[in-house]
């Protein structure tokens, strides 16, 4: 009876200790979950371009404030929207808790999306929209504006009649029309303007290039070209550089980097419509954490700054903050 009585004991304090252990486990676990990090995914339209870097570095500052876990992706070109949409399925399955998103084509990314949102996770839309209700906040370019600040741009010149090629990028991408039709609008019932000719090209420099170039061959008259984001404005800058026409053709192009910014010094580009991509990143973060502390979004379409920068402007303080962002 005492040996009996004896191992009752013992078990009932292995019981005990059990649960003190049990109880203590799930306090910890608990704690930790507390002050787990929320992760953020940026996933971007590609991630080598002097634009998206910087997007990068304003999504990263505010990752850094606010304590979040943040990943960047992006496919290695800005075409790519079936990688994109693995991208957004890879950060369902590691189970992100926002993802911070710019579109490469405005309807093909959406159901990608849409099962983003409907698996619990928060989406903020930078920079180009997707065809979806369900994302939560969207920040960007104001992109009809911006085409109508390339109107503006090129109807400064004294030229009487402007003969203008359009190079545009990607038709599926909503800023890229939004910034042509902007443009459009804005010059529609001025005589002095024709548009000769419009086309559209993948964003590589190599493909604007080449298609500029054929553009000007096929259209000697054009004496304007526009052209809508980083890498065609690049693309048309070496096109005016290689045919020396630089002296009979303006060229209002999108972005900055250190090449464009020379090319604005030398000739080749007479204009850049220059964008906050460090805000977008910033703020996309922001209000990311903002929706996962729970708390209530005001504006759910914020616009960023545009700046029109011109040789004769662009070394105004101001102006040059926005040329180079980090200096």
């Amino acid at each position: 009876m005492k040996g009996s009585r004896r191992i009752k004991i013992i078990g009932l304090f292995m019981i005990i200790c059990l649960m003190i252990q049990l109880v203590s486990a799930c306090g910890t676990s608990g704690e930790s979950n507390k002050h787990k990090k929320m992760y953020v995914e940026v996933i971007t339209k590609s991630t080598t371009s002097a634009y998206w870097k910087t997007t990068f570095a304003g999504a990263n500052a505010a990752g850094t404030e606010y304590n979040l876990e943040l990943s960047f992706d992006g496919p290695s070109n800005e075409e790519d929207y079936e990688r994109q949409n693995q991208m957004i399925r890879d950060a369902i399955d590691r189970g992100v808790d926002a993802i911070v998103f710019s579109a490469i084509d405005y309807n093909a990314n959406a159901e990608a999306i849409n099962a983003a949102v409907e698996k619990g996770i928060k989406v903020v839309v930078i920079d180009s929209d997707v065809n979806s209700d369900l994302v939560s906040c969207r920040i960007s370019t104001d992109n009809y504006k911006a085409g109508q600040m390339v109107g503006e741009a090129v109807l400064s010149g004294t030229e009487p009649s402007l003969q203008v090629g359009i190079v545009n990028f990607d038709k599926n991408s909503e800023n890229g029309q939004k910034r042509e039709k902007g443009f459009r609008d804005y010059v529609a019932n001025n005589e002095r303007v024709n548009i000769v000719s419009s086309i559209n090209v993948n964003s590589t420099i190599e493909e604007a290039k080449a298609a500029t170039i054929q553009m000007l061959k096929e259209n000697p008259q054009i004496n304007i070209v526009v052209t809508l984001n980083e890498w065609t404005s690049l693309g048309v800058g070496y096109a005016v550089q290689e045919l020396k026409l630089k002296d009979k053709t303006r060229v209002v192009a999108f972005d900055s980097n250190v090449v464009s910014v020379g090319m604005l010094e030398t000739g080749e580009v007479d204009a850049l419509i220059v964008q906050n991509p460090y805000a977008m990143g910033y703020l996309g973060v922001e209000y990311a954490w903002m929706l996962l502390k729970g708390e209530k979004v005001k504006e759910t379409h914020i616009d960023t700054t545009t700046t029109l920068i011109t040789r004769e402007n662009m070394y105004n303080p101001e102006n040059q903050k926005v040329l180079f962002p980090f200096d």
